[in-house]
This record gives C-alpha cells, sequence and structure tokens, in this order.
C-alpha cells in the first residue's frame, strides 16, 4: 500500500509539472527555435489605364482633325507671308513683258538673238507657224542679210523651206513684217539639218522691224 502511495504522488507531480510546461508555452515562454510568420504589407490597389476610344475627344479621329487644322493654319500663314512676293520665273517674265510696252503706241523694236549652232550639212530646213491665235503675222527670212523668203503668213499650222548653207557663218534673220491684230509678231519655229536631225528650236514675240538671229557655222 505505501508503495501505491509513492507511485500516485510521483505520478501527480509528472503530470502537474507537464501541465505548468504547456501552460508557460501558450503565454509565450522560451520560442527559441520556432519559426516567426512572416508579415504581410496589404496590397496596393492598382488602377487599370483607361482606354482611349477612337470616338471620343481624346481618340485618334480627334487627335488627326486638330493635326490637320494646325497644317492648314500654318499653310495659311505661309501664303499670306509670301503674298506680294515674286519668284525669279515671275521677275523674268515681267521684265520681257516690259520691254514690249506700248511706247507712243507702240511695241518696242527690240532684236532677239536665238542662239549659235553648228552644221557641215549642205542646207538646212526651217519650220515655222504662229505658236499663239493667228492673226495675220507675216515675216521674211534673211540669208547673211539676203531676202530668200518673202512676206510669208504665219498660220497655226507649220510652214517649211529649205536655205543652203555656206562655208563660214551663216546668219538666218526673220524680220517681222508687222504685229498682227493682237500685239506682237509671234513665232515658234524649228531648223533641221539635210540628216533630219533637230538643231534648234524656239520662238519669239517681236515688234514690227524687229529681227529674231539665229547663226549657224559651217566648217567644210
Amino acid at each position: 500500500m505505501k508503495h501505491f502511495k509513492y507511485f500516485f504522488i510521483l505520478l501527480f507531480a509528472l503530470i502537474a509539472t507537464q501541465g505548468f510546461s504547456q501552460l508557460d508555452n501558450n503565454n509565450g515562454g522560451n520560442t527559441k527555435g520556432k519559426s516567426i510568420g512572416t508579415f504581410e504589407a496589404p496590397s496596393k490597389t492598382i488602377t487599370k489605364p483607361k482606354t482611349i476610344g477612337f470616338g471620343n475627344n481624346n481618340g485618334f479621329k480627334t487627335a488627326s482633325k486638330e493635326e490637320q487644322k494646325k497644317q492648314k493654319k500654318k499653310e495659311d500663314e505661309r501664303k499670306l507671308k509670301n503674298k506680294g512676293i515674286k519668284n525669279d520665273a515671275q521677275v523674268a517674265k515681267e521684265r520681257f513683258s516690259k520691254n514690249f510696252k506700248k511706247i507712243n503706241g507702240r511695241y518696242a523694236v527690240i532684236d532677239q538673238n536665238l542662239g549659235s549652232f553648228r552644221s557641215n550639212g549642205k542646207f538646212i530646213t526651217v519650220y515655222c507657224r504662229d505658236y499663239q491665235h493667228p492673226d495675220n503675222d507675216r515675216v521674211t527670212v534673211y540669208h547673211n542679210n539676203v531676202p530668200v523668203v518673202y512676206n510669208i503668213v504665219l498660220r497655226q499650222s507649220y510652214q517649211s523651206f529649205k536655205i543652203p548653207l555656206e562655208v563660214g557663218i551663216n546668219t538666218i534673220d526673220f524680220k517681222a513684217l508687222n504685229q498682227g491684230t493682237s500685239g506682237p509678231n509671234t513665232a515658234g519655229f524649228k531648223v533641221y539639218d539635210d540628216s533630219g536631225t533637230l538643231i534648234s528650236s524656239n520662238q519669239w514675240e517681236l515688234a514690227t522691224g524687229a529681227k529674231a538671229t539665229i547663226a549657224i557655222s559651217k566648217t567644210e
């Protein structure tokens, strides 16, 4: 009996010790060797970007219209800035026209040099016509100051004639005999050698009495 008494006392002591150990663990006792839970930061709310619609005020369609307006404004400003400013072609044209202003009711008599060329052919063929509205413009053609075609009336279609070439310089003059009914004597012409090669293609605007001249050099 005595042995049983000691046995129960020992058992009670073991149970009590185990109980206190669990209580200490539950109250935060020794945490050595135990893992500590990770702390998670609160997640940040991400706002989904707004899509750009093609039909709203921020769409590509509106942006395109705005760009077109800007370009049009720049173009209008450029035109306004350049208004009244003439380019080289306009200046040259006005200078040429100025030379033909009427002096005492008549155009100034100004000869035109239409260039110098080379040809060893036996002859040249000249084609000429009134390149504007035909108004009975008339010319006489000279070869080295000798008339070879007399008082030809320029028509809308080409007329042709041949001129023999001499060794040396051959000067061909087209002298305006009148100015027709609408301004200066106007003609377009082409010159070919005896093989059919184009030597010159040009035009003239002449007052009555003025000449348009080309020179052709023949060496043999």
